[in-house]
């Protein structure tokens, strides 16, 4: 198996507001996690990697449903289903709902005006968006981690 090596870019260096740091780190991750799944072939990319079942198809789309429970307040009731693709869902299906997940996530973190401000969560406690942003960096990137090492034993394939 061939190994490739892609250098590493580290994240942008935005602005000097903290939301435009936490904002920035996010979307690199988001963009590293995608670009981890984006052109594996089928059946690779659905295929579990470890015993867990865990899948670099599987992570982009519980990713995509974090994104929308932490920003959007929407219900998620089987947390494990997440990981799970179905077997109507493609690369390009998952990818594409994960970006337009991201993007809805980033039109609400754009208007937020106070980070203390509560992020809208009906019927839950509402946590301020300086912890919806960094639950959301750190979920986003003990994923791509994971992501990482699926890649790899896929085709070889390191680094972001």
């Amino acid at each position: 198996m061939p190994r490739t090596r892609r250098r590493d870019t580290p994240p942008p260096r935005t602005g000097p507001a903290e939301k435009d740091v936490l904002r920035g780190f996010l979307d690199h991750l988001r963009a590293a996690v995608a670009a981890k799944a984006d052109g594996v072939p089928e059946p690779q990319v659905r295929t579990p990697g470890v015993p867990s079942g865990t899948s670099l198809l599987g992570l982009v789309r519980h990713l995509a449903h974090v994104e929308r429970f932490t920003f959007l307040g929407e219900n998620t009731t089987d947390w494990p289903g997440t990981f799970r693709p179905r077997p109507e869902e493609t690369v390009a299906s998952v990818l594409a709902d994960y970006r337009a997940a991201c993007a809805r996530a980033n039109a609400v973190i754009d208007a937020c005006t106070d980070l203390t401000r509560p992020v809208a969560r009906p019927g839950r406690d509402a946590p301020s968006m300086r912890w919806a942003l960094v639950h959301m960096i750190e979920e986003t990137g003990r994923h791509a981690g994971h992501a990482d090492i699926l890649r790899e034993l896929i085709d070889g394939s390191t680094g972001r």
